[in-house]
């Protein structure tokens, strides 16, 4: 918001504020609207001051002018702010209504422009991130480790979310890129960039019998207690595996979350279905299961004809070119 631009009251400062008992009168809040930055400034100069001679020196005007802007603020306002006895200045009852406004407004309104003056000086530069919650975070960290290297004043923000959340995300602007699996609707302007497929493997604890076998036979999974992701985009398929190989998937344990999944293979209280890079952990083994061929591409998504931020265009170059054949190989040798 430029500085000396009238103040749009409602959205910055009067919202949820109780309405002062001067200000029933519709026409009141209308005026309120009209107040400008250079106003707010005077006045909080004076109310700490209690001198309008001193708080003219101090915001580096002459008395006079300044005088004449709280008198149109009053005018707006329709009440007096100060009380001015001789040489004794103090609040009214308005005044002191307002005073808490006047400085939430102020204070916005400066941080507003210190971040306008970061981001346009190139000291901050925010980045925005989706990430649905089946994807590892580990996966673009390298790459982000270089990127905040070469721009040390990057700002990211994570967004996660299931991949309907992520892809609405998108559309509506409020993340720059996101990194997911196949996204559930595509649309016109949906950009995407394939960066790896891999295989979706077997877990197990290291303690588990299965841990030093390369391959298991599906119906030795009858024989276990399983551990699920039911928010994983691809639980329809697996689960349709299961069933068919004789297994009773109703019995199966739930995770909330691959936090929660690591967590309670890591304990042995059961074995589950998950790709590779969401369970990277030395507490736990990755194997295969005998007539099981499940596979996740993961994408770099971006919204064209979006204007990109010079953050977000790097990281999508850095992720089309880096090399993923760590995860590749696996998925090929599966």
């Amino acid at each position: 918001m430029p500085y000396g631009s009238e103040i749009d009251s409602k959205q910055l400062w009067l919202d949820d504020q109780p309405r002062p008992q001067e200000f029933r009168h519709r026409s009141r809040w209308r005026l309120v609207s009209r107040m400008e930055m250079h106003q707010v400034r005077y006045f909080l100069a004076v109310a700490r001051l209690l001198n309008f001679t001193r708080a003219a020196e101090e915001c580096h005007v002459a008395q006079p002018s300044l005088t004449r802007a709280i008198k149109q603020l009053e005018e707006e306002l329709g009440g007096e702010l100060f009380r001015r006895e001789r040489n004794l200045t103090h609040l009214s009852e308005l005044g002191h209504r307002m005073l808490p406004l006047m400085q939430q407004c102020y204070e916005s309104a400066q941080a507003a422009k210190q971040v306008a003056t970061s981001i346009k000086k190139g000291a901050l530069a925010p980045l925005s991130i989706a990430l649905p919650i089946t994807v590892n975070i580990e996966i673009v960290l390298p790459f982000l480790k270089e990127l905040v290297r070469a721009m040390p004043g990057l700002n990211l923000k994570f967004v996660r979310g299931t991949s309907a959340e992520v892809s609405e995300h998108l559309k509506k602007g409020s993340v720059d890129l996101a990194v997911a699996g196949k996204l559930p609707e595509a649309w016109d302007r949906l950009e995407s960039w394939p960066l790896f497929t891999e295989s979706y493997r077997l877990v197990a604890a290291k303690t588990h019998r299965f841990a030093g076998q390369a391959s298991v036979p599906a119906d030795e999974l009858r024989k276990e207690k399983l551990i699920f992701r039911p928010y994983c985009e691809d639980f329809g398929q697996g689960a349709t595996f299961l069933t068919v190989s004789g297994v009773e998937v109703p019995t199966a344990h739930n995770a909330g979350s691959d936090a929660d999944f690591v967590a309670l293979l890591t304990a042995d209280l059961g074995v589950g279905f998950a790709p590779e890079s969401s369970v990277a952990s030395p507490d736990l083994a990755l194997l295969g299961v005998e007539g099981f061929d499940m596979e996740r591409t993961v994408y770099a998504y971006a919204v064209a004809g979006r204007q990109r931020s010079m953050a977000a265009s790097t990281l999508i170059k850095m992720l089309r070119a880096a090399d993923w054949s760590r995860l590749e190989g696996n998925a090929q040798a599966a």
